[in-house]
């Protein structure tokens, strides 16, 4: 028997299910637990996928989700929440009455567009997320096609990098708190983040190698979890951010390493434990 007890710290993640584990709440709890955090899970919606093809998707009952959500808070002392997968605008509005009068910190990754193509956010409700739940945020985090569509701007528009502050800022006028506009659907050698945020410290550009993979199922669901096990944990957004961005690269440099399904696999979130 252990000699002394452990205090956690503790973060929830509120998205969808993944039957194939490479992302949603699956790749969540992987990356709470390769960062050192206790996970908690909600689960809005059943996903029937695998690394080819995403053929289902079941949206779990408004009163169920808000059942999940109160049963974790009013037991856990969690930290930090990451939002994923929300699907529906009263899905939306139900999750941003149930955090009303959280104190800890919020992850919004605006999911909208699954790896192999198929719809995660009905279109009916951008507006909703923009209107309840991104104002509720301490850091939002969409990718190049996300931003354009919060943005209202054509899906061609070509975000250049020395464009990308200048987005990021836009979206930080949306109401978070800060904003981490991910570079990995660039075209470049080189994969470019930037963070904004009303901080002396910000904006903060991230860069590294773009690496030459398939097997990137789940990027953005571990890199915005990653952030908030750190958030959890009392970094700074600046920190979290920056540890989760070295975190996500060298999961994709070891994500061919996994022979997992015959699409696009996900990144290796135990990289640094699993043999190689």
């Amino acid at each position: 028997m252990p000699n002394s007890s452990y205090k956690p710290s503790i973060a929830l993640t509120i998205a969808g299910s993944d039957s194939g584990g490479g992302a949603g709440i699956q790749a969540d709890l992987k990356a709470f637990s390769a960062n050192g955090v206790y996970g908690a899970s909600v689960i809005t919606a059943v996903t029937a996928q695998n690394t080819q093809s995403l053929t289902h998707v079941h949206a779990i009952p408004i009163d169920v989700v808000k059942a999940q959500i109160s049963a974790v808070l009013d037991d856990l002392d969690v930290h930090a929440i990451k939002i994923g997968m929300l699907f529906s605008s009263d899905l939306i509005a139900a999750v941003s009455d149930a955090l009303k009068g959280y104190r800890g910190q919020i992850v919004l990754d605006p999911v909208m567009i699954s790896k192999t193509g198929n719809a995660l956010l009905q279109e009916e409700a951008v507006d909703a997320l923009k209107e309840l739940l991104i104002p509720q945020a301490d850091l939002l985090t969409p990718n190049y096609p996300e931003a354009m569509v919060l943005l209202g701007l054509s899906p061609d528009t070509d975000l250049e990098e020395c464009k990308l502050s200048a987005f990021a800022t836009e979206l930080l006028a949306l109401g978070s708190k800060h904003v981490l506009l991910k570079g990995g659907h660039g075209t470049g050698d080189t994969c470019t983040d930037v963070l904004v945020g009303n901080n002396s410290q910000l904006p903060t550009t991230l860069s590294a190698p773009r690496i030459s993979t398939k097997n990137t199922h789940g990027t953005g669901c571990t890199y915005s979890s990653s952030i908030a096990a750190w958030l959890a944990k009392g970094a700074t957004v600046k920190k979290a951010v920056e540890e989760s961005h070295a975190y996500l690269h060298q999961a994709i440099h070891f994500a061919d390493n996994l022979r997992v399904g015959r699409g696009q696999g996900p990144v290796h979130h135990f990289h640094q434990w699993w043999e190689q």
